[in-house]
């Protein structure tokens, strides 16, 4: 391992057409989804270290021990791909956790990319991708970014042309909303397939008409329901949760259209952001 320190930015998701579309038999569940990377990034630092594998990061709340998904990241890649030796992870975090914007995944999928680089480039494309599909459903397509649809869990990834230039306002309540307990409530009762993923893929720039996420219809939680009317109010083309949740976005035409909007929601995480190519960036 080389002595030296790489630095990522791992840009965010968001998720601008979600479905459940079935169940395996071994309780995941089937997407249909259409993920969009956004330049709202975390900063992920991967050095070279003489024994095991340690994680920082600057919001406390974020576990930083053998239970962040970084450290699952790193586990597995030495496991893979060999070596004597440890890692040091630090994370600056910028993207807010349990919003549905990727960020974990994001982080996680940094780690992986650097230590690809850190080591020479023993894993091809194509390894890491099936090593990010083993840590979790959104690391695949953290590695890669840019606009897709996914399917599956969320390990195939068919890359989709950019879509039009838009800019989105990312809003986050004062709560988050655990994954777990989201697809909780759909198997509670779950809901038909829209069917609708070829209607926005033909959409062109009205894409924003066809916005879709399953899990508002699981949730209808006041709050979001608020969030979305005022994005709306503020001059949104639309506006839709991401993930599992609790944050939102409103897609508008310019970005000082959102950066207007922003001031609707004084004491909530706010955000303005545009599509990123990719999923991560060295810097």
């Amino acid at each position: 391992m080389i002595n030296e320190k790489i630095t990522v930015l791992a840009h965010a998701k968001i998720n601008l057409y979600l479905d459940i579309v079935g169940t395996r038999k071994d309780g995941y569940h089937l997407l249909e989804t259409i993920m969009q990377s956004v330049d709202l990034s975390d900063i992920v630092e991967v050095s070279p270290a003489r024994e095991g594998i340690s994680v920082s990061c600057s919001n406390p709340e974020i576990p930083q021990d053998s239970g962040n998904i970084c450290c699952k990241a790193a586990k597995l890649f030495l496991e893979r791909f060999g070596g004597n030796y440890g890692v040091k992870i630090h994370i600056a975090k910028r993207i807010p956790h349990g919003a549905g914007l990727g960020g974990g995944s994001a982080d996680a999928a940094a780690v992986l990319f650097a230590m690809n680089e850190l080591n020479g480039l023993p894993a091809r494309s194509y390894e890491l991708s099936a090593l990010a599909a083993e840590i979790g459903a959104d690391v695949p397509f953290c590695l890669k970014g840019g606009t897709a649809i996914c399917r599956g869990i969320g390990e195939m990834i068919e890359p989709l042309r950019p879509l039009p230039e838009r800019f989105y306002l990312v809003v986050k309540p004062n709560f988050g909303c655990p994954t777990k307990e989201a697809y909780k409530r759909y198997d509670s009762a779950p809901l038909a397939p829209q069917n609708a993923l070829k209607a926005f893929c033909n959409a062109g720039s009205r894409y924003h008409e066809h916005l879709y996420n399953v899990f508002e219809e699981i949730y209808k939680d006041p709050q979001i329901s608020e969030i979305k009317s005022k994005l709306l109010e503020t001059g949104a083309l639309g506006a839709l949760l991401t993930g599992s949740g609790s944050a939102v976005f409103g897609v508008y035409e310019t970005a000082q259209e959102a950066v207007s909007a922003a001031r609707a929601f004084p004491e909530m995480f706010t955000a303005v952001a545009k599509p990123a190519s990719s999923g991560l960036s060295r810097i």
